[in-house]
């Protein structure tokens, strides 16, 4: 994989999204030209997708589209599935026709969440709900229609753009007394700064091996524990001023209509070794991002 061009541009495909704002910025510090696209331009449509990388040739396609409404996704099957897995088929063959390289993003539901190891790329999937399934098939449609493809899962994504759980337990923290948050669903949270960081570095050094990935910053805790952290690092930044009582709780005391895999757990090993990403311990990265949005005076 060579470098790109400085005169060949990014192609940031759903630009709004929390994920690639961050791209975006990263990509911008580096002095990349990027072009950028959301609704206007439908990802499942070929002829639109041809039309719009025709007149610009990008050298890199960064897919950061997704149907990410995990839950409504159960009764909106077809929506999920043109975007998650039609999509990404669509933009990986027209990459593959004018030899651009594409990045895309998947997730840890296209696992079944059984066990407690961590989960390698080379694991059998088995998703347990249609978004993963959906996730799942933009996967292997990329995969089928192009070998330059980069595509990383990724779990509990947060940043400063848009609605996460970070953000909304500090809202919950705001208003209530008390709150109750699962304790067995064990995975990794994701800084999108941290990770918009490694991509921007992906692109500028044109090195490493096309292929799946896992991506998540370093350390295993339950959602609970991640609310603990939100918690005491927002007091400690004054995003809230009084430290509010958390409950863990299992799993069957919080139905929700789309199951979440019980074991999240990424092995950071191969994107370390093989792209040399920088996975920072989560801790340190939820910090930076209270700082980060502490900037941003807690914008919503």
């Amino acid at each position: 994989m060579s470098k790109v061009s400085r005169q060949s541009p990014v192609w940031l495909v759903g630009s709004a999204g929390m994920l690639a704002g961050d791209i975006l910025e990263e990509l911008h510090k580096a002095d990349f030209p990027c072009v950028i696209s959301d609704r206007e331009v439908d990802i499942t449509d070929i002829n639109q997708v041809r039309a719009f990388i025709g007149q610009r040739h990008p050298a890199w396609i960064i897919n950061a589209a997704a149907y990410t409404a995990v839950d409504q996704a159960e009764k909106e099957t077809e929506s999920a599935f043109a975007i998650n897995g039609l999509g990404p088929g669509v933009l990986g063959a027209v990459a593959a026709q004018t030899g651009a390289t594409i990045v895309h993003f998947s997730t840890d539901y296209v696992f079944d969440g059984s066990g407690d190891r961590p989960w390698v790329e080379t694991d059998s999937t088995g998703p347990l709900s249609v978004y993963g399934r959906s996730k799942l098939d933009g996967e292997r449609r990329l995969a089928e229609a192009t070998d330059r493809y980069f595509t990383f899962r990724i779990s509990w994504l947060y940043g400063v753009r848009g609605k996460n759980f970070v953000k909304t337990m500090v809202r919950l923290f705001r208003e209530k007394p008390e709150l109750r948050v699962i304790s067995d669903q064990i995975g990794g949270p994701t800084w999108a700064r941290g990770l918009a960081r490694n991509i921007a570095a992906l692109v500028t050094n044109g090195k490493g091996n096309p292929g799946i990935y896992h991506y998540s910053d370093a350390g295993y805790i339950s959602w609970f524990d991640f609310a603990v952290g939100i918690r005491d690092a927002a007091l400690a930044v004054g995003a809230i001023d009084r430290e509010i009582s958390i409950l863990p709780i299992p799993t069957s005391e919080y139905s929700l209509p789309a199951p979440r895999p019980a074991n999240s757990r990424f092995s950071h090993d191969k994107v370390r070794n093989q792209l040399g990403f920088n996975v920072l311990p989560w801790r340190s990265n939820l910090d930076a991002f209270f700082r980060e949005w502490k900037a941003l005076d807690f914008r919503p």
